[in-house]
Parts: structure tokens; C-alpha cells; sequence
């Protein structure tokens, strides 16, 4: 297909009607397919969050000194940025285009998360839009990041919502299951209060089930309009062994303990003891809190055991940084296959076979193969089981259909099998990260709001903004990588509640926001107006202005790979890569007929 030249007019010129314009301001709202391809191949970080977290606006606005602007950005897609801030496992790091072969190392993405919560003025006002009183009840079973967040979102819908939480305090495994030296709980309890701050209705110490005075959930389903069940993996997953593949020798020995149980214990006032030598099985975050937990209880000797080795385990790399700094050993490419115990019952030392690395698994992880007659016993007095957690139904009265890995099975609007009955969270994905289970708790929110009042009341468009003057400078994109700060080492095993990551100040999160490549922002030429120069391309640091002589158009409308020529006579148009373009400015600041213009194109919620 040849080079589309009415498509700058049209975005430039775009009238009123449903795509909506605002003619004062410039700013257009698109539904055009090619907008929304555009963002989410532009904005991979974007793409990559579970939330949709507009990151690249949110670093803007740190780096033009409005934090709280920048927080309130973070809360439009994640009610929770200060407590995400520490323990979001990244997933927009990974896609960060200044990660890419040539461009460095990924933007430190989310401590600029955390510095937008931690430096905002004292004073700092939220800012959100309510809807009236829609008359409809719902109660979610759950108070966890996908309850939390589903909860906040219906209360601005203007539905009354009674939020379940079986413990004492709000929370769910953030409060019980993460360590407070990464999570402190003054944070948790504050964010907490701002979700629910809006007529939210928090029932704690209230257990749904079939037992002695708890709730059923068919009284439940009797007196609200919607029930949510967003009640997570509440039950640690049994460890596979040879004479006991549903774990039971776990039970039989003292001094194992699964690391599930184990921090819900600890963080319920329980007090823990470990021996000297503790091993702990497991490869996620949950393995590496129950050893650095471990290591402050007073273990002389901490080492996790991975089925693979630990570049290819699901935990960020900082966490796994910090567990070596304090003297914790990762050792790899063994699976346990049996546990000995001392004639008394306790623990004497598990046993384990060799791995090999094998290909690659359905979710991108590396497969172990067992070596023959490899198996070897490894000493230990304490053993903590942390690999993974699976749902729990025993507190349902009514049945719900379930996929084949024991999760609640849901339609495209989050409900269940039972009517009127949705369910989110690691409950229908099994154990997930908190990204994604405020990322579903807040679309399945919108489904129940879809089905409470009989039509949607969102659509999703590109908000399309011109920006008067490019916004970065060539020399930002060679400014290193800002490290997060810590504890000192000697400091942290005196106390559980020591946080290990102090936080960016302002002088670090400015130079760290320098960093962004603000993908979100749309370099054009008008082929109309450019005279082919060449100039743009002579100056540009990268291989990001082409000439082309056509563009492949996507069977959903979105514009495919461009067709390059070196032929003059086949050039239909001098084009801007935004995949490789770097937004450094300097095509449009030497342009010589300014045919050069910048949009900001950001994926924003509409009312209808």
C-alpha cells in the first residue's frame, strides 16, 4: 500500500463526532484502530502493564517537579502505587525500549513509582470523579489488591459495597504474606484507606463459609445485587515427593513447614522459630521473603533450592540481589524427591535429584530434567516449601464451574457459572503478581458495573494532544541507570520491620525521569510539506527517519512494517520509525519548513 497522505490532516482536522475533539486545547479522542495500534506497539511498558499504567506520563511528571500529578496518574490504572512502588514484579521493566540491544538499561520504572507516592506534598488532595447512587448492593468476598481494587472502582461507580475480610485487618497476602521490610504497613494501611475511602463498607474478622458462625455466600447472593469472589490462593500447593506425591511426609516431620503458612503466621503475631540450617524449596517471591525471614530469625546457614538455575526464575532482579547480600545461597538445577528424619521425627536433610536444563515451558520458563541416579542429600534442620499456593472452595455452599487447574471459570464480563456471581483476582488466575490482580479486579469491576445498570458506561480511545516543543534532550539518553538505595547490611537483621529500600529523593527520581524515552509522544512529518531534504535524517542519532515508498496496513487497520527504498523515485514519503525514534528532538529542531509536528497519545477511559 502506498503512503497514506491525507492520514496527518485527518488527524490534524478531525471533527466533532464520536472520536470527540476540543478545538481550544488541540486535543483530539481517537477510536481509530491505527491510534490504538500505534500506542500499544509504541508503548511497550504501557502494553506490558496489566494495570495499562500510563507510565510514560507519570515520569513526565516527576520530571517537571508535579509528583502528586504523577501519583494521580499512577492511581487512575493502580489504586495502590506506594505499596506497587516496592513490590511490583516489573513486568513494564522487561519491555522498556531503553532496555533494548544499544539503548542501556531499562528506566528503574517503578521506584519512580515509589518516589511519585513518597515525595508528593503532605498536603496532597485526591482527585476522583463519583457518579450518584445507583441503588445497587454488592459485596466482594476479599480484601486483597484485586478486592481492594475492585472495591474502589464500584464505590466511584456509585454502587454501595460491603467489602469480606476473614482476618483482622484489610489486606489480604499484602498485609499477611509480604515481609514489612519490603512492605511497610503504615504504607499498606494508607493506601488501603484512600481505596476504600469513599463510603466502602470493610467487614474485617468476617469469614464467608459453611461453618459455625460464618456467612454463606448464598445469603450473600440473597442480599446484594452482585457478590465478587476475589479470596486469592489461600492454600500452599502440596510438595510432590517420591513415596508422597501429595506432600504428606511434610505433615509427619517436625520442622517443615510450608512457607505460605509460614509468613501468614508470622504476620498474624504467631511467634516463628527456625533452626541454624534452614532450606527452602521454591523459586518465586514468596521462597526469597521465607529466607530473608530466616535470616533475621537467626539462621547461621540460608539456602534456596531451584528446580532450574536463577536466570530463569520469576522474581525481579533487585530481590534476588538482596537476598545474596545477606548471605543467602541460591542453589540451582535440583528438585527434592524425598525427606529423612531423625529416629524422634525431626528433620534430618532432603533429598534431591540433579537437573539438567531442558527446553522451554508453555508460560516461558525453562524445563528441569531429572539425571538418572543423581539423587543426594542435602543437611538442614528447617526446611520451608514455598512452590506456589492454588485456590481454596471450601467455604462455597453454592457450586461453581472451575478450569482444569481448580480456578473459577468466568465469562468475558468476570461472572461465574452462578448469576450474578464474578470472581477475580488469583482466584480465576491462579497465584499471580498484585499487578495483575488489581489490573483484573478493576475490569471485572466494570463488568459488574456493565451488568448492575444494563449498559457499559466506559469505552477505552486515544487521547491525541500536540506538543508544542520536543520534551527530552539527546543527552539524556546517556545518563546511567539510578540504583536504589539501601539498608546498610548490618542494620537489617535486628529488626522484621526494617525496610531494606530507602526510596529515590528528588535529586534521584529527576535524573532517573531524564531516563524515559516518553514513548507515548508521536513524531510526524507532513508529506505534504516536506521538501526532502534530508536534514532530519542526517541528524538523527539512530536509524529512525527512512524513506519509504509504502506502508503495510494490518488486517485490524493498524499500520504494519514500512517498505524502505534507497530509490529516489520510488520515495513516496520520508518517514519517522517511532520504534526506533528515541525522542530526542533534533529532526524536529533542524527541520527548515517545519513539517515536523509532536502528538502525546495516551490510552484514556471515556464516559459514554
Amino acid at each position: 500500500m502506498k503512503v497514506d497522505r491525507n492520514r496527518d490532516a485527518e488527524v490534524r482536522n478531525r471533527d466533532q463526532g464520536d472520536a470527540g475533539v476540543d478545538a481550544a486545547q488541540d486535543v483530539h479522542h481517537s477510536d481509530d484502530p491505527r491510534d490504538f495500534g500505534w500506542v500499544h506497539e509504541n508503548v511497550p511498558c504501557q502494553s506490558a502493564c496489566p494495570a495499562g499504567t500510563d507510565i510514560p506520563a507519570y515520569i513526565l511528571a516527576i520530571l517537571q517537579g508535579k509528583r502528586g500529578l504523577s501519583y494521580e496518574i499512577n492511581r487512575e490504572a493502580n489504586v495502590l502505587p506506594g505499596v506497587l512502588g516496592r513490590i511490583c514484579s516489573r513486568p513494564c521493566e522487561d519491555q522498556c525500549r531503553h532496555g533494548w540491544p544499544g539503548n542501556g538499561e531499562p528506566v528503574s520504572i517503578c521506584h519512580l513509582k515509589r518516589a511519585a507516592a513518597d515525595l508528593k506534598d503532605i498536603g496532597h488532595r485526591l482527585n476522583e470523579s463519583l457518579y450518584g447512587p445507583s441503588g445497587k448492593r454488592v459485596a466482594i468476598v476479599g480484601s486483597g489488591p484485586a478486592g481492594i481494587a475492585a472495591a474502589h472502582d464500584l464505590s466511584l461507580m456509585g454502587h454501595d459495597v460491603t467489602l469480606f475480610e476473614r482476618e483482622k485487618q484489610a489486606g489480604g497476602m499484602l498485609m499477611y504474606g509480604i515481609p514489612e521490610f519490603r512492605l511497610p504497613r503504615d504504607i499498606l494501611r494508607e493506601e488501603i484507606h484512600n481505596a476504600l475511602r469513599l463510603g466502602v463498607d470493610l467487614k474485617t474478622g468476617v469469614s464467608i463459609g459453611n461453618g459455625k458462625g460464618e456467612t454463606p455466600l448464598s445469603e450473600l447472593r440473597n442480599n446484594y445485587d452482585a457478590v465478587l469472589l476475589a479470596t486469592g490462593c489461600m492454600a500452599a500447593t502440596d510438595l510432590p515427593l517420591r513415596d508422597a506425591l501429595k506432600g504428606g511426609s511434610v505433615d509427619e516431620i517436625t520442622n517443615i513447614e510450608y512457607g505460605f503458612d509460614f509468613l501468614l503466621d508470622l504476620h498474624r503475631g504467631l511467634e516463628k522459630k527456625v533452626g541454624k540450617r534452614v532450606a527452602v524449596v521454591g523459586a518465586g517471591f514468596t521462597a526469597l521473603d521465607c529466607a530473608r525471614v530466616a535470616r533475621r530469625l537467626g539462621a547461621e546457614d540460608v539456602t534456596i533450592h531451584l528446580r532450574t538455575t536463577e536466570e530463569y526464575i520469576p522474581v525481579t532482579k533487585d530481590e534476588i540481589l538482596e537476598a545474596k547480600r545477606e548471605d543467602v545461597a541460591l542453589l540451582g538445577l535440583r528438585t527434592p524427591v524425598g525427606i529423612h528424619s531423625t529416629k524422634d521425627g525431626r528433620l534430618k536433610s532432603v533429598e534431591f535429584v540433579q537437573n539438567r536444563l531442558g527446553g522451554w515451558r508453555e508460560n516461558g520458563r525453562r524445563k528441569a530434567i531429572a539425571i538418572e541416579a543423581s539423587e543426594f542429600e542435602f543437611d538442614c534442620d528447617t526446611l520451608l516449601v514455598a512452590i506456589g499456593q492454588k485456590t481454596a472452595h471450601d467455604f462455597l455452599d453454592d457450586k461453581l464451574t472451575f478450569d482444569r487447574w481448580g480456578n473459577a471459570s468466568i465469562n468475558e464480563n468476570g461472572m461465574t457459572s452462578l448469576v450474578g456471581v464474578f470472581a477475580a483476582g488469583d482466584y480465576v488466575k491462579g497465584a499471580s503478581t498484585v499487578i495483575e490482580a488489581v489490573g483484573q479486579g478493576r475490569e471485572i469491576a466494570k463488568g459488574i458495573d456493565t451488568w448492575l445498570v444494563g449498559k457499559p458506561r466506559y469505552k477505552q480511545v486515544v487521547r491525541i494532544e500536540k506538543v508544542t516543543e520536543p520534551l527530552r534532550e539527546r543527552s539524556f539518553d546517556f545518563i546511567a541507570r539510578c540504583h536504589m538505595p539501601t539498608a546498610e547490611i548490618e542494620g537489617r537483621s535486628a529488626s522484621l520491620g526494617l525496610e531494606v529500600e530507602n526510596g529515590f529523593d528528588e535529586d534521584l527520581s529527576h535524573q532517573e525521569a531524564k531516563r524515559c524515552y516518553l514513548c507515548n509522544l508521536k513524531y510526524n512529518i507532513d508529506v505534504d510539506n516536506c521538501i526532502y531534504c534530508r536534514a532530519c535524517i542526517e541528524v538523527a542519532p539512530k536509524n529512525c527517519i527512512k524513506m519509504v515508498e509504502g506502508i503495510k496496513i494490518n488486517q485490524d487497520g493498524t499500520y504494519g512494517d514500512l517498505q524502505e527504498t534507497t530509490e529516489w523515485d520510488h520515495v513516496g514519503a520520508i518517514w519517522i520509525d517511532n520504534n526506533e525514534c528515541i525522542r530526542c528532538g533534533a529532526c524536529y529542531n533542524v527541520c527548515p519548513t517545519n513539517c515536523i509536528s509532536i502528538t502525546r497519545n495516551q490510552l484514556v477511559q471515556r464516559e459514554f
